[in-house]
């Protein structure tokens, strides 16, 4: 009796546990000093938890055979979205991925207006950049032109 909670829950644990093996690769630390490895290990810990009380609390859920994926064009785009993000990041530069990532959701899978398409993509893009580049000094691709 597969329910769309307990594929989701399951799938969630699974993905938690795929991360915990991946943090393997990283020093974890202590406590009082925290490697790279510890935080990703600590979400994958708590992802796994809370997928584990979605699965097994998921039997009233409606059967997974007897759902309609009518949301199934979205679901893609925003798959598509962010494998063209994974591509492009390197190769265009953060602010240009994401200004071209967002204007794909909201102008033509959202269909919103162009003036909101614009200062949107355009804000979140450059006001992320900034955020994280210049306050919190993380260092972001800047791609071929710099941008």
């Amino acid at each position: 009796m597969w329910t769309s909670d307990r594929v989701a829950g399951s799938a969630l644990v699974l993905l938690a546990v795929v991360t915990a093996g991946e943090t393997r690769r990283l020093p974890l630390g202590t406590l009082h000093n925290p490697g790279p490895g510890y935080m990703p290990l600590l979400l994958a810990v708590i992802l796994g938890v809370l997928g584990a009380i979605v699965a097994l609390r998921g039997g009233g859920a409606p059967r997974l055979i007897a759902l309609r994926w009518s949301e199934a064009p979205h679901a893609f785009a925003i798959l598509a979205g962010s494998a063209f993000a994974a591509f492009a990041l390197e190769r265009l530069g953060y602010r240009l991925t994401v200004i071209v990532l967002l204007a794909f959701l909201l102008g033509v899978m959202e269909r919103k207006r162009p003036a909101v398409v614009v200062a949107v993509a355009l804000g979140l893009s450059l006001g992320s950049f900034f955020l994280f580049s210049n306050l919190l000094k993380v260092p972001l691709p800047r791609g071929p032109w710099g941008l």
